[in-house]
């Protein structure tokens, strides 16, 4: 039996008029009124938590993590005046002078700066080229195509962002201040060696991609992160 209702006050004499209750009525009265009352009080808690919760999810997620992405897509801007032999200086790997198509870009945020870097070669010249940069442990081969991936850094240069190719891609990291740090890349305190910088987020290392695109040309995509405002931007030219 419910709790509420365990309770009953005394009867009266059957008259119907509550005159003979001795107080019964009245007991009823202010019996019901409380039940009421208590119930009123339990909706308004219920109400109340919900209000709350509703609160934390909105500031944890939804229109607030809209509001970051818009606050960082607005700090962002791609600089002026990038040239692939600057940006290949930048991340310290050549471009060989047999290269087609290079093209490169650099976008600034308030978070981190990230160069583009881009160009064809022949598949023997690739090949020639990825054993003169190896990577940090080995060539990977993607299981499966990121068909998630948001448009924005090679499609600033029109091209496909390399993270969308399944089929005859490679990538990598390439740290080329490995050699300096360490002399062999796999030494310890080298870029992706035990002990070494994160290749991630040193600033020696570049993610490479080689995409083999065509039944003759290999395409090299490098994509490298710096922190903002550690080197000066190229002069941009005067109109």
């Amino acid at each position: 039996m419910n709790d509420v209702y365990a309770y009953r006050a005394p009867e009266g004499d059957g008259r119907g008029d509550g005159s003979g209750d001795g107080g019964g009525g009245r007991r009823r009265g202010w019996l019901v009124a409380g039940v009421a009352v208590g119930v009123l009080a339990l909706s308004g808690a219920v109400v109340a938590a919900g209000w709350l919760f509703a609160g934390q999810d909105g500031d944890q997620g939804g229109d607030g993590a809209g509001d970051r992405a818009a606050q960082q897509a607005a700090d962002a801007k791609w600089a002026e005046g990038v040239t692939p032999r600057w940006m290949s200086e930048r991340m310290g790997l050549d471009i060989p002078a047999t290269a087609g198509s290079p093209r490169a870009a650099y976008e600034v945020t308030s978070r981190f700066d990230t160069g583009l870097l881009t160009f064809t070669l022949t598949r023997p010249e690739a090949e020639t080229y990825l054993e003169e940069h190896p990577p940090q442990g080995k060539w990977l081969e993607p299981t499966s195509a990121q068909a998630d991936v948001t448009p924005h850094d090679f499609a600033h240069l029109g091209l496909p962002e390399p993270e969308t190719f399944k089929d005859g891609v490679r990538y990598g990291y390439v740290c080329p201040g490995a050699a300096e740090a360490g002399g062999d890349p796999g030494a310890s305190g080298a870029p992706g060696a035990p002990g070494g910088p994160d290749v991630t987020s040193d600033e020696r290392c570049v993610r490479l991609y080689a995409h083999e695109y065509s039944a003759k040309r290999t395409r090299i995509y490098l994509r490298a992160h710096f922190d903002p405002g550690v080197s000066p931007l190229p002069a941009t030219p005067s109109s």
